[in-house]
């Protein structure tokens, strides 16, 4: 009789870790032969980055050296040496090496639910938001009182570990982190950098300006992002090594925040988020756009690269709907960004890891909880795509954003998340509900000015919509040059209107383009 086959290790802390979901180890599985081995196969399907796997990598040598030492001890051996905190992930094994057979077993980690949930309906426009806070202070030095979060319990935390420590938060260093908070919304910034080891930096216009000349010491910086954490994001950060979560201060604002572990120390950058949804005209953006807020079924991704302000314009598409129609609005987030208070449409926000245990199960959820439009933060990983085109296809108008660079990208991002032999079946479906694809990027303007989006937009009509299922998509570029009269463009035609008005230069718009002979000031 054969064997059970033991699932290795590396794939049961990916599950643990959520970084992969029990389909995409199965599948990873299938592909992976004596000689290719699963952290390989997984980063080759795009399932994690190598970022991640470095870190699968540690946490499993960690795991194994701590499972041993047991051993050693039970049968009375002194362990070689014992396990130690790892301030840092050490450098990444090839990804063909073999692997550490599996040792032990995990249970998954416990989903630590908000004691009380946001407001949402009649009780949500009954309770203070955000545009209510005091306007931020004139001068420095009127800073509002900014405390430290009150203590809660910690669940226990089960899954594996880093064992990162961390210090404990101070109520001076909180002021002064909300002090830097306070001037960089005061002088128009987008994020705030806060580094160890080096200076405090604000970004302007997309360029990052040093906020104080004085580089931040290590604890002083692990100060800075501890004291912006409660007890339990302490405690998660401690066992990950980063955390996406959002900080709200009364009088100065909300912010969108990534704290990470690096060789240094700890760091975070926060985004600043606008008290109100955005609206298109506040971007920047052409009102022809609104079109896209009147589909009942279907999908409309906003795509481009990390900070082209994805997030803006989906906040200022789902702000419409909201003003405009009396409908289910629900969104999936990590974590919520922009708060929407329900208009004439009832709005509820879930936050994916905190109300939610990610992104897919709130979709399978979201199918019985009588949406008529689901808003999703990003689309992350296979099982959301597969959900989010179900979701289209059957009845439900989806609002996403991809990071890809240009439509035709974006649709071949969407099929090749499949395996080949489903990805025939995929085109039909996406050719069916796929309606619109709008990519951006922020251009600098003339002068120092700030940032004006240039955009490409993509209509899938009947042509389109064969050319998708036909697998011809190397022919969607020119069916947008020449769809003008259905709302269609390329990025370049956008920048050429850009450059043609004396908005921007015409070597900067050259620097966003990716046809740049298309680039050429003209109509």
């Amino acid at each position: 009789m054969a064997a059970k086959k033991t699932t290795p290790l590396l794939g049961r802390i990916a599950v643990q870790m959520k970084l992969i979901d029990a389909a995409q180890l199965a599948r990873a599985l299938e592909s992976a032969s004596n000689d290719k081995q699963l952290g390989a196969v997984l980063v080759e399907s795009g399932a994690i980055n190598e970022r991640q796997l470095e870190k699968l990598l540690a946490v499993q040598k960690d795991l194994i050296a701590k499972h041993r030492a047991k051993q050693a001890a039970a049968r009375g051996e002194a362990p070689a040496a014992p396990p130690k905190p790892r301030p840092e992930p050490p450098a990444r094994p090839q990804t063909a090496a073999p692997e550490p057979a599996a040792d032990a077993s995990f249970a998954a980690p416990p989903l630590e639910l908000e004691t009380e949930a946001p407001p949402t309906g009649d009780a949500q426009a009954q309770a203070p938001q955000p545009s209510q806070a005091p306007a931020p202070a004139a001068a420095s030095g009127s800073l509002p009182s900014v405390e430290l979060p009150a203590p809660v319990a910690v669940p226990a935390y089960e899954g594996p570990s880093l064992e990162l420590e961390v210090c404990d938060p101070s109520q001076p260093h909180l002021q002064r982190l909300a002090q830097l908070l306070q001037d960089a919304v005061q002088s128009g910034a987008s994020d705030v950098h806060i580094h160890a080891g080096a200076t405090p930096k604000q970004r302007l216009a997309g360029t990052l300006v040093e906020m104080s000349p004085t580089p931040l010491a290590v604890e002083e910086a692990e100060a800075f992002v501890m004291s912006s954490l409660d007890d339990a994001q302490r405690a998660e950060i401690g066992h990950t090594g980063e955390l996406d979560y959002c900080l709200e201060l009364p009088g100065i604002g909300r912010f969108r925040a990534n704290a990470y572990r690096q060789q240094r120390g700890f760091d975070v950058v926060l985004r600043s988020i606008d008290a109100e949804p955005p609206t298109l005209e506040g971007l920047g953006l052409p009102e022809e756009l609104r079109r896209f807020t009147e589909y009942h079924q279907g999908m409309v991704l906003i795509t481009g690269p990390a900070g082209c302000g994805k997030s803006a314009t989906l906040a200022a598409l789902v702000n419409l709907i909201n003003e405009t129609r009396d409908e289910h609005i629900l969104t999936i987030e990590d974590p919520i960004e922009v708060i929407h208070r329900s208009k004439r449409c009832l709005v509820n926000q879930r936050h994916a890891g905190k109300h939610t245990g990610s992104f897919a199960r709130a979709l399978r959820g979201a199918l019985r909880e009588d949406p008529d439009i689901i808003v999703i933060g990003e689309l992350r990983d296979l099982e959301t795509i597969s959900l989010a085109m179900t979701a289209a296809e059957t009845g439900h108008f989806v609002l996403a954003t991809l990071h890809t660079n240009n439509a035709v990208r974006t649709i071949n991002r969407m099929i090749g998340a499949f395996p080949s032999a489903e990805q025939g079946q995929v085109r039909t479906m996406l050719s069916e509900s796929l309606r619109a694809v709008i990519s951006q990027r922020l251009v600098p303007k003339k002068e120092g000015g700030g940032r004006v989006p240039a955009l490409e937009v993509l209509v899938l009509n009947k042509a389109i919509s064969n050319l998708v299922r036909e697998e011809k998509t190397v022919q969607i570029k020119s069916a947008i040059q020449t769809g003008k009269n259905q709302g269609m463009y390329l990025l370049e035609q956008s920048l050429n209107d850009l450059v043609r008005t004396g908005v921007v230069e015409k070597e900067v718009a050259l620097r966003f383009a990716e046809d740049k002979k298309l680039v050429t000031g003209q109509a």
